[in-house]
């Protein structure tokens, strides 16, 4: 499974939209597992959660999952396939509800049951976890490592930095359109960042030091907590305290925005 990670704006959404063949790239051409997006071919292995899901107004959830299941299965077979993808996602207790209806949570369960109809070889997800309880935000999660496991390609979009640590093997950090930064999980989350504490703040940050609103901060690297300390006595700055903590997706996110926006 990998994660896309990044501010707002930074094109998360637009990426999945191309690659599930919603948008048209504006240049050069896409494909998914070797087949070009929007054909039959593509729509048939990859399945598409999107942030904002709409379902008509008229139709039950279970008519919901009938309509895409049309489009895998014929027949007692699509009744089956139905009643699985409502047993799986948790919403046999909702089966009759009117889907326009639904509490947000309950809207997210609804597509990522649509999305996985058919056996989807790969599964672009949108902000699926956002917007959920403890609880479902749990069984969500559960949901999606269980298709992971199985062998779907998952690529989750989202701003729950902590469930992405839970569930990505790796991530990618993106700013205005592009890919900044991809590394596996682990050895993002591997990192070890120094943080200072200052009497007062410097005119300006040593080298690879950037200013906090407490002192200073600077990824490690292979260099001892001692060496850049160091540094700072150097500069003559009046060191109060400092720790050095495990790096967190939410340090690469900044990172991507830039030391202005820390």
């Amino acid at each position: 499974m990998a994660a896309l990670v990044g501010p707002p704006g930074s094109g998360k959404t637009t990426l999945l939209a191309i690659a599930a063949g919603r948008l048209a790239p504006d240049a050069g051409s896409v494909t998914v597992a070797g087949v070009a997006t929007g054909t039959l071919a593509a729509r048939a292995l990859l399945g598409y959660a999107p942030e904002a899901p709409v379902f008509p107004p008229t139709l039950s959830v279970r008519d919901v999952l009938a309509y895409f299941a049309r489009f895998h299965v014929v027949g007692v077979a699509r009744r089956g396939l139905v009643a699985a993808a409502l047993e799986r996602s948790g919403l046999a207790g909702a089966a009759e509800r009117r889907a326009a209806g639904l509490p947000l949570p309950l809207v997210r369960r609804l597509a990522l049951a649509q999305a996985v109809l058919g056996h989807r070889r790969v599964l672009l997800l949108d902000e699926t976890l956002s917007g959920m309880d403890a609880g479902g935000r749990r069984a969500m999660c559960e949901r999606v490592r269980e298709l992971a496991a199985s062998g779907v390609a998952v690529v989750l979009a989202s701003s729950d930095l902590a469930a992405v640590e839970q569930l990505a093997a790796r991530v990618l950090v993106m700013r205005d359109g592009r890919v900044v930064r991809e590394a596996p999980t682990a050895a993002l989350l591997r990192e070890r960042v120094l943080e200072i504490l200052l009497d007062a703040p410097p005119a300006a940050p040593p080298p690879g030091f950037r200013l906090t609103p407490y002192g200073l901060q600077t990824d490690l690297g292979p260099r001892s907590a001692e060496a850049a300390l160091a540094l700072c006595r150097e500069h003559r700055l009046a060191v109060r305290a400092s720790r050095v903590r495990l790096r967190t997706l939410e340090d690469a996110v900044l990172d991507a925005q830039g030391d202005g926006a820390r």
